[in-house]
């Protein structure tokens, strides 16, 4: 492990990170507004801090996977910390657990939340919390690109056959250049989106700080009642289709502008996404036409933002959803589980892992039929090998013990078994509201301290995809 390479380049994303609080910081400016001092002041801090530490500490540009891992892990914690200093310094939120806990959440693109009051943060402190949602939006997709296929986690590799990318463990220009042109396909989208969203009703800022969030779906909003607080269909529209696209691998999306629409119709994995939403929006819809809504349009229209809001893992809500029926409840904890598709924004276990273990399961099904015969499984035109599988099946087993740790963990501290889950499931899959008393209408300000630290370590362990965090913990990874 080249320790002092990992610092030197721990201390250039604190540098980036401080010079992305000019955005805020200027807004902030041209306003006038109250938090001027504190975005300056925590601009300066953590501009210097990775400045000094890129200064004293000096390593090799040669960057191999070991260090990758490392980089990632320690990278997002690094963000989180010095994240905090715009809302600790304009004296947004009061405590050092609540600012990170919200931080870690934006940077992960969680969405939970410890805010009573969304509404009476001064607007550049508003500005910086959905922008740390956006940065960390794109992170995991070059993410994704860069580390996790090294790393070898199930279904990942399937993303790496379907971009340019390193056949080695070192980076190369070539992801250089692919995390280039992924960047231009976010921006380009995001700027559609705030185009629109502003032509539909809403302020300049408000469409540019849910565009943020959108597109990473983050789900950090700047109202209290979140997208509902608009009361329109157009804005839902509008909303529902960029968090779907956003839940999408963006190398679709790519492709799709190079000429190629009907990519999205071969890509074996979107349509399993496509089929998954579309049927628990046509089951959550009948359920709430017949118990909640009296009109089939209103039902439908909730029924399918909630639908690709919790299944991409975005957590914008419109309707207080705790209110439907326990059917609609299970079907949207069983989408917090699916998650976005692999080289999306979205979290979750990956649609491609869920495709993946649904087809092996077809398959073993098959081999107790004919023991003799020999039969492998499907990706498309694709045989996938057995490691992937068997690595497939590892994430899944740890995905849901770490789920299931995390909630007795919750219930020890006070939570009762529903709202144990839904905080659980909530922030491991990357959703933001969960069930009971962590639902569309309340916050995680409640959680004991301890509690929200664990459901930290979940945000920041299923947004890097398990495994890019526990390898650390492992002997081995330390060793030269």
């Amino acid at each position: 492990m080249r320790i002092q390479s990992v610092i030197h380049i721990l201390g250039a994303i604190i540098f980036f990170l401080g010079i992305s609080m000019l955005f805020p910081l200027g807004f902030a400016f041209v306003s006038k507004g109250e938090e001027l001092f504190g975005l300056f002041l925590a601009f300066v801090i953590t501009v210097l801090s990775g400045l000094l530490v890129m200064k004293f500490v000096k390593g090799k540009n040669d960057i191999r996977a070991k260090e990758g891992f490392a980089i990632v892990s320690f990278g997002w914690l690094m963000m989180s910390l010095f994240g905090v200093l715009p809302f600790l310094l304009t004296g947004s939120i009061d405590s050092f657990v609540d600012a990170f806990f919200e931080t870690a959440s934006g940077f992960t693109t969680t969405g939970a939340s410890i805010l009573n009051n969304i509404e009476a943060l001064p607007r550049g402190v508003l500005l910086w919390r959905s922008q740390i949602q956006w940065i960390g939006g794109m992170g995991i997709i070059v993410l994704s690109l860069a580390i996790l296929p090294m790393l070898g986690i199930g279904g990942m590799q399937l993303f790496k056959a379907e971009v340019p990318g390193p056949t080695h463990d070192k980076f190369t220009p070539r992801v250089r250049q692919t995390a280039k042109i992924l960047w231009g396909v976010y921006v380009l989208i995001s700027g559609i989106e705030i185009v629109l969203l502003k032509i539909m009703g809403m302020s300049l800022f408000d469409a540019v700080n849910h565009t943020f969030t959108c597109m990473a779906t983050g789900g950090f909003s700047t109202k209290n009642a979140s997208i509902g607080a608009y009361n329109s269909a157009y804005i839902d529209i509008v909303t529902t289709l960029f968090m779907f696209l956003a839940g999408i691998n963006f190398t679709l999306h790519y492709r799709a502008l190079k000429g190629n629409p009907l990519c999205y119709f071969k890509d074996k994995e979107f349509l399993f996404y496509f089929g998954i939403l579309g049927a628990a929006t046509l089951f959550i819809t009948a359920d709430n036409y017949i118990s909640n809504y009296e009109n089939i349009g209103t039902a439908l229209q909730k029924s399918v933002f909630q639908s690709v809001s919790i299944g991409t893992t975005t957590g914008y809500t419109t309707a207080n959803y705790i209110n439907w029926s326990s059917t609609s409840q299970l079907i949207l904890l069983t989408l917090m589980f699916f998650g976005g598709c692999a080289g999306s924004t979205g979290g979750g276990m990956k649609i491609v892992r869920v495709l993946l273990l649904i087809k092996s399961s077809f398959v073993e099904l098959k081999k107790s039929i004919h023991p003799s015969a020999i039969v492998s499984v499907k990706f498309g035109d694709r045989s996938i090998p057995n490691d992937i599988i068997s690595k497939v099946l590892a994430f899944f087993l740890l995905y849901i013990g770490i789920f299931a740790i995390t909630a007795i963990i919750m219930s020890f501290l006070g939570l009762d078994i529903v709202s144990s889950i839904g905080a659980s499931a909530a922030c491991i899959g990357n959703i933001g509201p969960g069930l009971g008393s962590v639902g569309p209408v309340c916050n995680y300000a409640h959680i004991p301290v301890f509690g929200k630290y664990v459901l930290v370590f979940c945000m920041i362990l299923g947004r890097l995809e398990l495994y890019t965090v526990l390898v650390l913990f492992s002997k081995s990874f330390w060793k030269v």
